[in-house]
């Protein structure tokens, strides 16, 4: 089964944690789809992708810019895996479809649990896993803001 990482946002934001977590699995040799709740999350991520570092360049785009199959990094709100990914991200309350994730490497599905409705969210989507015999870890920021794998 697919291995399955839930990240607790509690000190950073995803802004902060997302483009370290995407240039890894870059590092890897892997690819990444990072699938979005809304339109306008994806238009922020693609935008956050561009700045967040002067020094760096993360090669990505958002469904519809270009030919997906050519993409590291694919921004999209769709259910789908259009560039051959080996890690889907899911952010701000999307979840994957858990029984058509059986291709991926990962899935990384990062949640704010300062916002009761994403934390619910993640609850929901932690227990939908499990039940799909996914093999699912939880992953909290500790006081230093790295993250440890706990229990």
């Amino acid at each position: 089964m697919t291995e399955t990482l839930f990240y607790h946002l509690e000190r950073r934001s995803l802004d902060d944690v997302l483009p370290g977590l995407l240039e890894k699995t870059l590092e890897r040799g892997w690819r990444a789809v990072v699938r979005a709740d809304s339109s306008e999350r994806a238009d922020a991520i693609d935008t956050l992708l561009w700045t967040y570092d002067e020094q760096t360049f993360l090669p990505h785009a958002q469904m519809g810019e270009g030919d997906p199959k050519r993409q590291p990094v694919l921004i999209t709100v769709e259910d789908e895996n259009p560039n051959g990914a080996n890690v889907l991200f899911c952010v701000g309350g999307a979840a994957p479809d858990w029984g058509a994730v059986g291709d991926l490497t990962r899935v990384v599905l990062m949640f704010d649990g300062r916002d009761g409705e994403n934390l619910a969210r993640a609850r929901t989507a932690w227990k939908d896993a499990k039940a799909a015999g996914h093999d699912v870890t939880y992953w909290k920021e500790s006081p230093s803001g790295k993250f440890e794998k706990q229990g």
